[in-house]
């Protein structure tokens, strides 16, 4: 007991004379402004207490369990010295320890870390709802009226075992409006998917967050944690198990989720990216740096260089435009899609892999599950929550079910997971690029089939995909023998790497850095864009009323994303024309692969938006139209006589009007009630 009040008097004088290096009583000042900023914790930089006394800071991280109680009573003391009105409002005070001087990794704790002040960072992945919990419980006698007070110090409710007054062993009532309550909630930390050994589970804890602490955090936020290991008894049939399971009793809680990234970028480092950076053949050495073990895909690999650099986000007063970039790449197998994934999802400061097969609809964006032990509802966050400020790569996305694809409609777009279920209602963000990789659906590509047409993929998220690059495995001699040299020379070289420009650690560094900028556009990039848009639009007004739309507002905003991208490479302040020349000629080549209308060869962005071209849409206007001409006349269509008016009216043959009809009936928009007739379903 001499110990313990000996460091509550040594935590007193830390906190009358502690000076900082502007000589002033840094949290003397800090208890005088609790009552402005209505705060109920005073926080204390550990490395402040170390210093001042390393002897009581060595007794709080060996002790923290008997000896914060203490230090929670010295600095309410001081407080109602200070402000008495607003100790009598609040009634408690807690001391919060942040900073400690090592960090404990999730994978190392274990028994010898029972009891100890613990610093650790993780991930949060599951949040139950705020509880109230209880500390001092008042019961009242049933016999005779009497309260009793009772502390509540165990992980079970205690009672009352006889009444002081009239011993009576029996009817004991709570009574609510006499006891006291704190906020609690229970949360679960796993480890970030960048520090997890390869081939290895995530490991994760349970963390109980009280009073001031609790919602300041939700699932997906990277949280680094100050807390007291602890032990969670379970019951079995005979009684208590000897197995017990750890839970962390949080001390104190900061955010870090909600900065861009989690690199630790030193002077020197940025001194190194500026110099680099200065090179004019910057760009070209990046590129060589990414995936530098696949030959060739130059142009798929400059649209990963631009995702991992990603453009930069607006906040508007009544929208948010995206800066992240989502790409999806198509074809045939064995053409290095699934590597350019895996190597974007190590390369990113925050990245995260997953396939389509095995991901459901909750797996990637939240879900609310029932907790085992308590029956209470707590929110999971999905891979997508998990990639904020980072990037998702989905591979084999055309194998995902249609109603898990659905989920991830907004995510992509307004880049948040709404959820509402089992009375919890959240909206959670998902602040991430997405790269995606997807086969055709007959194994090849067919060249001579729509892109909808070749993928098991819906064209609403096809349209959200900025860039979308098919590649195609034809046999090319020149190209067949630089790739095979390529490859024998990887394995005779005994698993050495290809050496590229720049390490994967340095360019993470250099990517990290470039986010910082914000580049803007210069009035020669505005007119480029401006220019391209207005071209493209007036090619399509000059085709006349049946004539493909080649570009749409969304596409220009892309643009615009890619080109701040690639003004961040090279750590420039501002988009230049080169910039945008550059994106221009990459997008194009895009739309050249999945925008062109195979029946006339021109570029079309309706094959993305609607799965079919603005020609084949007219096509089928017509044919809807006489349908609904020869309905008012005798109710029913007759193939025969629909084949006879298409031919003469219109000059459609007989088996392209059997096509057309047949494409209508697979959408629904017409139907046969009997065999060789046809109506319109509405």
């Amino acid at each position: 007991m001499a110990s313990l009040i000996q460091s509550e008097e040594a935590f007193t004088r830390f906190i009358e004379e502690y000076r900082d290096e502007r000589e002033e009583v840094k949290y003397e000042q800090a208890l005088s402004e609790m009552a402005v900023r209505g705060l109920k914790s005073l926080v204390i930089d550990f490395t402040d207490l170390y210093a001042f006394d390393e002897d009581l800071a060595r007794v709080v991280l060996d002790n923290p369990l008997d000896h914060l109680p203490h230090f929670d009573i010295a600095a309410f003391s001081k407080l109602r010295m200070r402000d008495p009105m607003y100790a009598d409002q609040i009634r408690r005070i807690h001391v919060r320890f942040r900073g400690l001087p090592f960090e404990t990794p999730l994978r190392r704790i274990g028994a010898e870390h029972i009891g100890r002040l613990v610093l650790v960072t993780g991930i949060i992945v599951r949040a139950s709802a705020v509880q109230p919990f209880i500390t001092n419980a008042a019961y009242r006698c049933t016999s005779c009226g009497e309260m009793i007070l009772m502390e509540q110090t165990d992980q079970f409710l205690k009672t009352p075992v006889q009444c002081p007054s009239c011993n009576s062993r029996r009817g004991f009532e709570l009574v609510p409006k006499e006891s006291v309550f704190i906020d609690s909630q229970r949360i679960s930390i796993q480890e970030r998917p960048e520090e997890l050994p390869a081939g290895q589970l995530p490991r994760s804890v349970n963390v109980e967050l009280k009073d001031d602490v609790v919602d300041v955090a939700r699932p997906g936020d990277r949280i680094s944690l100050t807390g007291t290991l602890g032990l969670l008894r379970k019951q079995g049939r005979g009684g208590t198990l000897r197995v017990f399971d750890l839970a962390l009793e949080a001390n104190s809680v900061g955010v870090s989720g909600r900065e861009a990234e989690l690199l630790e970028i030193t002077e020197e480092d940025i001194e190194e990216i500026r110099e680099v950076a200065k090179d004019p053949w910057v760009f070209r050495r990046m590129l060589q740096s990414i995936a530098p073990s696949l030959y060739g895909l130059d142009t798929i690999k400059e649209a990963v260089m631009y995702l991992l650099f990603s453009g930069v986000s607006k906040e508007l007063p009544d929208v948010r435009i995206r800066g992240d970039i989502n790409v999806l790449l198509v074809g045939d197998p064995g053409t290095g899609k699934s590597q350019l994934l895996g190597y974007a999802a190590k390369t990113a400061p925050r990245g995260l892999l997953t396939t389509g097969r095995g991901s459901t609809a909750a797996g990637l964006t939240a879900a609310v599950v029932k907790e085992g032990g308590t029956g209470n509802f707590v929110l999971e966050a999905g891979a997508l929550v998990l990639a904020d400020k980072g990037i998702c790569c989905i591979d084999e996305m055309d194998k995902m079910r249609d109603e898990d694809r659905g989920a991830i409609h907004p995510a992509m777009e307004q880049q948040v997971v709404s959820i509402a279920k089992g009375g919890i209602v959240a909206t959670l963000n998902a602040r991430t690029s997405i790269l995606a990789a997807a086969n055709p659906t007959l194994g090849r590509y067919n060249p001579y089939q729509t892109i909808a047409q070749n993928m098991n993929l819906p064209v609403t998220i096809l349209s959200r995909f900025d860039l979308i690059f098919v590649l195609r495995d034809l046999p090319e001699p020149e190209k067949d023998l630089k790739m095979a040299e390529h490859i024998l020379n990887l394995h005779r070289a005994a698993g050495t790497p290809v050496t590229a420009p720049f390490s994967t650690e340095f360019f993470r560094k250099y990517a990290s850095y470039a986010k910082t900028i914000d580049p803007l556009m210069t009035d020669e990039v505005f007119e480029s864009f401006r220019d391209f848009y207005v071209k493209m639009r007036t090619a399509s007004i000059e085709g006349g009323e049946a004539s493909a739309i080649s570009i749409t507002a969304r596409q220009l905003e892309s643009l615009v994303r890619l080109s701040e991208a690639r003004a961040r490479v090279h750590l420039r302040e501002e988009v230049t024309k080169e910039d945008a020349e550059a994106v221009i000629a990459l997008y194009s080549r895009s739309l050249e692969q999945v925008g062109i209308d195979i029946s006339t060869g021109e570029i079309d962005i309706d094959i993305l938006y609607t799965g079919k071209p603005r020609s084949l849409q007219m096509q089928l206007q017509k044919v809807l139209g006489v349908i609904g001409e020869m309905e008012r006349v005798s109710g029913t269509v007759q193939d025969e006589d629909l084949f006879t008016a298409m031919l003469e009216d219109h000059g459609v043959s007989r088996s392209e009007a059997a096509r057309l009809i047949g494409v209508l009936m697979r959408d629904g928009t017409i139907y046969s009630p009997r065999p060789g007739y046809y109506k319109r379903t509405s």
